[in-house]
């Protein structure tokens, strides 16, 4: 019996060695890990007090390699939730949830996070009328670490209703108005019809009898016709 305690501790010290610093929970789960080289990972809880006028919050989520990955949710110090964020190499990526203290969806926003390692990315460009509708595929240059992607919607926190819906395509918000050319999707090309800038000429072409005569007398002296004219 002494031995298989003894086993278990030598267990339980092995796996807490790994982290130079956490703290336990009241259910006995391992918290704010930090690594031996000082990174945070896997459960962390934070807390930020009040400061200068702005509230504080408690946060919850996972850490990867010291950079915020997955689900994250915050409350307010007094237990009412705040914020759901989804998170990915420590940006915000997908959608993020706001809400009133007494639990009223504010808004929603969609976000699409940066690979720190890829400057460049292919990106669907869905239809403005229909998002269901890939209408083209573009490379684009990524920059910063995060940008609005997709539709946001501002809702009556009170009745639940859209009181307002934005769509935006990496940063750039969607009009939808023709000629809006700063606001359209990057690798959108333009389809001006070709028959708008070209202007056809009408060619007439002269008599066979014309073109022998012309070629019979070319380079010899010019050649006193009659051409119809009357008059002086």
């Amino acid at each position: 019996m002494r031995f298989i305690i003894v086993f278990l501790l030598l267990i339980s010290f092995t796996g807490y060695g790994q982290w130079k610093d956490y703290i336990i929970s009241v259910r006995g789960d391992t918290l704010n890990r930090v690594d031996m080289k000082g990174r945070k990972q896997g459960p962390w809880v934070l807390h930020v007090e009040a400061l200068r006028g702005e509230p504080g919050y408690d946060e919850q989520g996972y850490f990867v390699d010291d950079k915020k990955d997955g689900l994250w949710v915050r409350f307010s110090l007094q237990g009412d939730k705040l914020a759901e964020e989804n998170f990915r190499w420590g940006a915000l990526d997908g959608i993020a949830k706001y809400y009133t203290r007494t639990g009223g969806l504010m808004r929603e926003e969609r976000w699409r996070a940066v690979d720190p390692n890829k400057t460049v990315d292919t990106v669907d460009v869905f239809d403005i009328n229909d998002p269901t509708k890939v209408i083209d595929r573009v490379v684009v240059k990524l920059e910063g670490q995060t940008m609005k992607h997709g539709t946001w919607n501002y809702y009556d926190p009170m009745w639940g209703g859209v009181i307002k819906s934005e769509r935006y395509f990496l940063n750039r918000l969607q009009t939808g108005l023709e000629g809006d050319e700063d606001l359209q999707p990057i690798g959108i090309a333009e389809t001006k019809a070709k028959s708008d800038t070209v202007t056809t000429k009408k060619v007439i072409q002269k008599p066979q009898a014309v073109l022998d005569y012309e070629k019979k007398n070319s380079g010899k002296k010019k050649v006193k016709t009659r051409d119809g004219q009357t008059g002086y």
